[in-house]
């Protein structure tokens, strides 16, 4: 063909429409297509997956591993389940590239979909737990770090202590502990956990942890881990909140603080000037305004007190042998408390339904059984405890797929594992076996779908995925049976990226991701302040999230393409529900990335 001027433009015009097909199918194919990562990256020797998400249906056969540096394929495997359908998604894989030990930055490809760029190395989760006490510091009531001011300094004045000879509105000094989320209510049930996971987090994990921080959580070294600063500014608080041994109080204010957002300060519509009301424990309902809890008893707060006062009592033993000597008393008085009348204490709201609904107890009790028959040896203890044990041996949401709000709470049983390690033969192996069926439980979900999802999608769905991560990584621990290992990574991948937004439920972190950036919270909606370290509620299902109450999405969803009619997270600040920080799941995702960079720093060298 003789290649006139005509001809030349009519061979450009194909060129240009085939290069535009092409474009058009590769922007088509990143558009219906994504693979998650852990956008903090994998160790070396761990598990290391991936997951494919298409919108629609694609033939591929293998997906390869880039190093960004060179550009060049290092790894490759064949594609293997199509697990089909989730969420959003109707085609879903798990590339699993765990047998790549080679450190540096890469990102994978199937066809023209790419991953965002990650690391593998031994240092991906360096500092990442101390990076997450920022948000506990930031969350200080009286004096506060962050802002270098204090508030809330005049709480409180008592509700419902009249029945042990204390009049109604007699003032006492309740200040210090934690604000509780985004808003400034304070409650000892979540704050007695949060201090427990502090404070096994520097047991188990002593070396993960800096000193960088005074104790009032100001620059400077003081000789303490920053970890046991922060647990005691808990645990001071709890001994305020256990002021005898006849009086235990569960919160200071309620709903009412819900009347507007602002910062920490001093807040004046309570009726009592600055003063916040702070209710007594007396194991009977309580009633404010229309809403009536379901309190049966004094046990389950009680308990988690008794538990953080002895573990506490056993870590500051040789750092301050006189605070051990008080926390060691607090611990039994606690304990006897919790006895006064079995049950459970919720918590009490004012002007909606939603509260802390907990309706487990006896895993409290263990837990705190287990801690005494550790300090004492007495075989008491050590009875009441296995009995405990048997009445919940499986905590309750891993055998269900919805739950009240707080429902079965804390998220894990804390008295398996520590009754586990103390036990021995049949006793041993039956505690360790409640551990694993709950496991299995969660399992079973988990294997049909891609990302390994089990855990259910119920008001703070990452608060249990912490949890049963590191319920999995204590059932390992307790018999060295690396089974769950792959279904471990997943929940914490999830929690950093792996998940159909591709995004960190965990702000700031990593400083390089898709991480929160509109939460529900005062600090960064009215001062552009971070919150850094902040673990939100995470998704939750589509049917609840339609029927909660003041829901009203203030932007363009950046992750519209990603909700669907099983689950949803907004990154936004008018939604609560998913995005809303929460400092008791932010405590025990401190201990699970500790017990990741220890797991990391004992990795064994990478054979070449």
């Amino acid at each position: 063909m003789k290649l006139n001027t005509q001809n030349l433009l009519h061979l450009l015009r194909i060129f240009m429409l085939v290069f535009a097909c092409f474009v058009f199918n590769f922007a088509k194919a990143q558009k219906q297509a994504w693979i998650r990562v852990n956008q903090l990256g994998y160790t070396p020797a761990g598990i290391k997956v991936a997951v494919f998400g298409g919108k629609v249906k694609g033939n591929y056969t293998e997906f390869e591993l880039i190093e960004v540096k060179t550009t060049k394929r290092v790894f490759s495997n064949t594609i293997g389940k199509d697990y089909g359908s989730y969420g959003p998604f109707v085609q879903s894989f798990r590339f699993d590239f765990s047998t790549f030990r080679d450190t540096g930055s890469y990102y994978l490809r199937v066809g023209e979909v790419k991953s965002p760029v990650f690391k593998i190395g031994k240092d991906v989760y360096k500092g990442a737990a101390d990076f997450a006490l920022r948000y506990m510091r930031q969350q200080r009531t009286l004096f506060n770090p962050y802002l270098q001011d204090s508030c809330h300094t005049h709480d409180g004045f008592v509700l419902h202590a009249n029945k042990v000879g204390i009049a109604d509105s007699t003032r006492i000094d309740a200040g210090g502990g934690w604000h509780d989320a985004s808003d400034y209510l304070q409650y000892s049930t979540t704050s007695a956990n949060a201090t427990y996971h502090l404070l096994a987090a520097y047991r188990d994990f002593p070396k993960v942890f800096g000193d960088q921080k005074q104790a009032n959580g100001l620059d400077g070294k003081n000789g303490r881990a920053d970890v046991l600063d922060e647990a005691k500014w808990g645990l001071d608080w709890l001994i305020k909140m256990h002021p005898a041994p006849n009086l235990m109080f569960n919160q200071i204010a309620d709903d009412r603080d819900h009347t507007n957002m602002r910062m920490p300060g001093e807040d004046p519509f309570y009726g009592r000037g600055f003063e916040r009301p702070v209710y007594f424990i007396d194991g009977e309902p309580q009633q404010r305004g229309k809403f009536m809890n379901n309190t049966t008893g004094t046990s389950s707060t009680a308990a988690k007190f008794s538990s953080a006062f002895h573990l506490g009592s056993s870590l500051f033993q040789n750092d301050d042998r006189r605070y051990a000597k008080i926390l060691a008393k607090k611990a039994k008085t606690a304990y006897s408390f919790a006895l006064i009348k079995p049950g459970v204490t919720q918590t009490v709201s004012v002007k909606s339904p939603y509260i802390y609904a907990e309706d487990n107890w006896v895993d409290d009790m263990e837990l705190a059984g287990a801690m005494f028959y550790g300090a004492t040896n007495k075989k008491k203890f050590l009875k009441g405890s296995m009995a405990y044990a048997r009445q919940e041996k499986i905590t309750r949401w891993m055998a269900s797929d919805t739950a009240a709000h707080y429902q079965w709470y804390p998220f894990i049983n804390l008295g398996h594992f520590e009754l586990g390690k103390q036990l021995k033969g049949n006793d041993r192996e039956e505690i360790v076996s409640y551990y694993k069926s709950g496991i299995d439980a969660v399992l079973a979900r988990a294997q049909t779908n891609a990302f390994y999802r089990g855990v259910p999608f119920i008001w703070c769905s990452n608060n249990l995925t912490v949890s049963f991560a590191i319920q999995c990584l204590w059932y390992k621990e307790l018999t060295e049976d690396e089974r769950y290992d792959e279904l471990a990574q997943s929940n914490i991948d999830w929690l950093f990226g792996t998940n159909p937004w591709g995004t960190s439920m965990v702000y700031g972190l990593p400083s390089w991701g898709d991480t929160p950036v509109n939460p529900h919270s005062a600090f960064t909606h009215l001062e552009n302040f971070p919150i850094d370290g902040g673990l939100v509620d995470g998704p939750i299902m589509t049917s609840t999230y339609r029927n909660l109450i003041g829901i009203k999405l203030l932007n363009e969803d950046p992750y519209a393409a990603f909700q669907s009619n099983l689950v949803v997270y907004h990154d936004d600040y008018g939604d609560y529900s998913t995005n809303e920080p929460t400092m008791d799941g932010t405590a025990s995702l401190i201990y699970l990335l500790a017990s990741q960079e220890q797991k990391a720093l004992e990795e064994p060298p990478v054979k070449k």
